[in-house]
């Protein structure tokens, strides 16, 4: 199958069965996602969603958090991994945001990057999910949906080479939409230990179906949406 048919029939079924994916971190506000973002690295949505009620009634706003010192901000995060790191860069984020950025969240992979804790894939997150910009965060689930569906080459071994390959691909107006499909569609089905291909309604499309799981099991039918282990849209 040609590269660009493939990515016309992922496009094509999530828009269809899947149209309005949403980031699973609970947030009321850039300020919130980006702290959010932040916590969720090498952790998941699921323990920083426990933790960030307390962390953000106690620190509201950029300013609450800028005048915090990483020993203030730990024992609200200590449950997530590396805690100590992520209360420094917290405390970090919050000073440059209020000395920089009039405590605003900038809007630029350049700005963005500036805050500590930030790297491209946290800035491609906020710009794509707070500003609905064409940035594509690539994070695991997404390098390895990418490669397992055949969206990349072998030979993009780097997030940012899978980005690049994938925003090459897709329209400008379903990036951010598609950053979402990657990500839930990994950890909902194509998980990285025993992908769930009985239930995955994209075998059709699959490279690494095709060619680990359809010598060996034949005929397996593809769900529809409502059956497809997805949250609900």
């Amino acid at each position: 199958m040609r590269k660009a048919e493939r990515f016309q029939r992922f496009l094509e079924y999530f828009t269809t069965h899947f149209p309005e994916p949403e980031t699973e971190l609970a947030y009321g506000n850039p300020y919130e996602l980006i702290v959010a973002v932040v916590l969720s690295a090498q952790c998941t949505d699921k323990r920083v969603n426990l933790i960030t009620p307390e962390l953000f009634r106690q620190f509201p706003t950029p300013a609450h958090l800028a005048a915090a010192t990483a020993e203030d901000i730990f024992p609200f995060i200590r449950s997530v991994s590396y805690p100590n790191n992520k209360a420094k860069h917290l405390a970090g984020l919050g000073r440059l945001l209020v000395e920089e950025f009039n405590a605003e969240v900038p809007s630029s992979l350049e700005e963005l990057q500036r805050l500590p804790g930030v790297g491209r894939k946290t800035a491609n997150v906020v710009m794509s999910v707070i500003y609905n910009q064409p940035a594509m965060a690539v994070d695991t689930h997404v390098f390895r949906v990418s490669h397992r569906l055949g969206l990349v080459p072998k030979t993009a071994k780097t997030p940012l080479a899978v980005e690049k390959e994938l925003v090459r691909y897709i329209p400008e107006s379903l990036i951010p939409k598609a950053h979402h499909w990657l990500i839930l569609h990994g950890r909902y089905i194509c998980v990285a230990r025993q992908p769930k291909c009985s239930i995955c309604p994209l075998t059709n499309i699959c490279a690494y179906y095709a060619r680990q799981v359809a010598p060996l099991v034949k005929n397996i039918p593809s769900l529809p949406a409502e059956e497809n282990g997805l949250p609900s849209a």
